[in-house]
């Protein structure tokens, strides 16, 4: 070892932080500007920050940057939105975003998480957008609104009257029957848990129980998905979870994948789940409103 690396090696550490940083010259000169004693470090290709406390008085600069950053990003959107806005019964420009409130439409969900920044109030039961997410929010717009269209309460009867006494009905109505009886297809050879929440092609669902009745593979076809050839199905009684218990139920990592779509059945992920909470949200509220209906009134007191 010579006299160098014998220096190098016996100098102490210094304390400090480092941060990579954008390659541009204002963002740059900001951190050089809040930061006077930084240093670049080739060997560590990153800014170097002396100091006991330099992670986190990084951590903070670059929160104040983002949140800039944001408001800029804000401030563009709304000027977008300013000179070409998105008329729409659905859809209120707040000061701080934009307020959504649809019927529900699993179409609306679905476009609505896939603009960033996007989040659900539960408590005023609609759908918030940041202005900075505006591009997005029209790209995605007509679909939204034509969804949430067709589930208008109007709409949705205008349909079905369309169609009474067709074809289309009957067989509406013969889903609706098959469905109240509570019993889904599962292959002989390869029944699912009956101690945790499944997906299925009917929704997430707990299985209470298989009679060994067959499964008639035009019945499964018909009302649940293709039956395979040469597959033997029998019949599983099945129940809807409770809010309890499909807030416990771990989710899959990914989504079902082909085999077991064609088997019937898979453990369901994240996105599954929330719908099945939401659901058993809306009956629970429905159970507590009937209790309220038919809790008796307090009788005033006899007059003496």
């Amino acid at each position: 070892m010579d006299e160098e690396t014998k220096d190098q090696s016996s100098r102490p550490t210094r304390v400090g932080a480092t941060t990579n940083l954008p390659h541009d010259r204002i963002t740059v000169a900001r951190f050089r500007e809040a930061f006077p004693r930084a240093r670049w470090s080739d060997r560590l290709n990153a800014w170097f920050v002396p100091g006991r406390t330099a992670e986190k008085r990084i951590s903070r600069w670059l929160a104040e940057m983002e949140a800039e950053a944001d408001r800029f990003a804000d401030e563009k959107g709304r000027d977008a939105c300013a000179f070409d806005p998105i008329e729409s019964r659905y859809l209120t420009a707040a000061p701080t975003g934009f307020q959504i409130r649809t019927p529900y439409s699993r179409t609306v969900v679905n476009e609505i998480r896939e603009i960033p920044y996007a989040r659900w109030d539960a408590d005023r039961r609609l759908w918030t957008v940041p202005y900075r997410s505006f591009d997005e929010l029209r790209k995605r717009w007509p679909t939204i609104e034509a969804a949430a269209e067709r589930n208008e309460p109007e709409a949705r009867r205008a349909r079905r009257e369309a169609i009474r006494g067709t074809e289309e009905d009957e067989a509406c109505k013969a889903r609706m029957r098959e469905r109240h009886r509570k019993r889904y297809p599962v292959p002989a050879d390869d029944v699912p848990p009956s101690d945790r929440a499944i997906g299925t092609h009917v929704g997430v669902v707990f299985f209470l129980g298989i009679d060994g009745e067959l499964a008639d593979p035009a019945t499964v076809t018909a009302f649940y998905f293709p039956a395979v050839d040469g597959e033997e199905y029998v019949w599983a009684s099945w129940q809807s979870g409770s809010l309890e218990e499909l807030v416990t139920t771990w989710p899959a990592r990914t989504p079902p994948n082909e085999r077991e779509l064609k088997r019937g059945w898979w453990i369901p992920d994240l996105e599954e789940l929330r719908i099945a909470r939401r659901d058993a949200k809306s009956r629970r509220r429905a159970r507590e409103r009937e209790d309220k209906k038919e809790a008796p009134g307090e009788r005033p007191a006899d007059s003496a």
